[in-house]
């Protein structure tokens, strides 16, 4: 059933935590950064919470304005979305997330959601600013985003690109090895693991963006 557990404390610190502080709630949170979600894919993304505590993490997030319900546009189910308020918790899950990547690996078997390898590819991606912009459909464990490089950055949004100049399909899981080795790309199209259609160069570009980042300055760095 849904906490209302507190820590008696009046800092700032200590009345987040009242409001997120509670398991799972930061990474329900964590979810709903790009896009508003429905129950049952909340429950696929985070399969080790049970659906009982994960609808108390909603009903207590609810209750504290982090999260509102909606319904999804031309398609009727109930989502989770963030709030004006929640989605002010942005930078603290991003900055918690650059802080815990020195943290150890938790024991397998271990999951990774497909909000997390995009996260991590649009905070961390620098392409080169002078490439000419270039569109990416990305199909994740199912559900289909745009990925947009333009201007040095990379951006993410959620559903179907208007055009696309290549498209990728994969599980999170294989993107993220993708990520952190471009050169297995081959072997994993080979395999099955992954699938792209269009030009293979465009998804080198995209990897290599994290892989042999551009400076963030604009500037080529010198040995």
């Amino acid at each position: 059933m849904p906490t209302s557990r507190s820590y008696r404390d009046s800092c700032g610190i200590a009345r987040a935590l009242d409001v997120v502080g509670e398991r799972w709630a930061l990474l329900v949170v964590r979810e709903l950064l790009f896009a508003p979600q429905r129950f049952s894919e909340l429950r696929h993304a985070l399969p080790h919470i049970s659906s009982n505590l994960l609808a108390d993490r909603l009903r207590e997030l609810e209750h504290n304005g982090v999260i509102r319900r909606g319904l999804a546009p031309a398609e009727g189910p109930q989502v989770y979305e963030l709030t004006e308020w929640g989605r002010k918790l942005e930078p603290i899950l991003l900055a918690l997330g650059d802080w815990g990547i020195d943290a150890p690996q938790p024991p397998p078997p271990t999951v990774l959601s497909a909000t997390s390898v995009l996260i991590f590819l649009q905070g961390v991606a620098r392409p080169d600013p002078a490439a000419p912009p270039m569109t990416c459909r990305l199909e994740l464990d199912g559900r289909v985003w745009t990925v947009r490089l333009a201007s040095g950055r990379v951006q993410v949004q959620p559903g179907e690109p208007t055009t696309a100049d290549v498209s990728l399909r994969a599980e999170p899981k294989t993107l993220n090895a993708l990520l952190a080795d471009p050169a297995t790309l081959a072997t994993a199209c080979a395999d099955g693991s992954a699938a792209v259609v269009g030009d293979l160069s465009a998804i080198g570009r995209l990897l290599h963006a994290v892989n042999d980042p551009w400076p963030s300055d604009g500037h080529t760095s010198v040995s």
